[in-house]
């Protein structure tokens, strides 16, 4: 189960609305599949999942403005079983607090964002000599 948080979508931005969502709950999505339509006070963001799996619950309902880093989205496995939970079909609003803030592992970030995982290279510089051809 992966709870997708809300990212900083820009510099310094602490809250954005949830304007539409374009995912409901039993929906299977695929990495970079665009999940929400966010409104911050600089535009409209769309933005993509970073998980791919089954929709189990959207935590924040259409028209609520939430801080950045507030889940927003439970995405679980689709091979895993759904859980029986009251909270997986109820919004954030009517869920208990401490169950939302219970599964806190990671912060997800914008895909092509964070930190990079494969070793950067760089190329060797060329030697700027006294003799360049073509001067005297």
């Amino acid at each position: 189960m992966n709870e997708f948080k809300l990212p900083d979508v820009g510099e310094g931005l602490t809250e954005a609305e949830i304007v539409t969502w374009k995912v409901k709950v039993g929906d299977i999505i695929k990495v970079n599949d665009i999940i929400v339509d966010i409104e911050t006070a600089k535009s409209i963001v769309e933005l993509p999942s970073p998980y791919e799996g089954r929709v189990d619950a959207l935590l924040v309902p259409e028209g609520d403005t939430v801080p950045v880093g507030t889940p927003i989205i439970v995405i679980s496995d689709p091979s895993e079983a759904p859980e029986p939970s009251p909270r997986r079909t109820q919004t954030a609003s009517s869920a208990d607090p401490a169950v939302v803030a219970a599964g806190e592992e990671r912060q997800a970030v914008l895909v092509g964002y964070g930190p990079r995982t494969g070793a950067s290279q760089r190329r060797t510089r060329k030697q700027v000599g006294s003799s360049s051809p073509g001067r005297a």
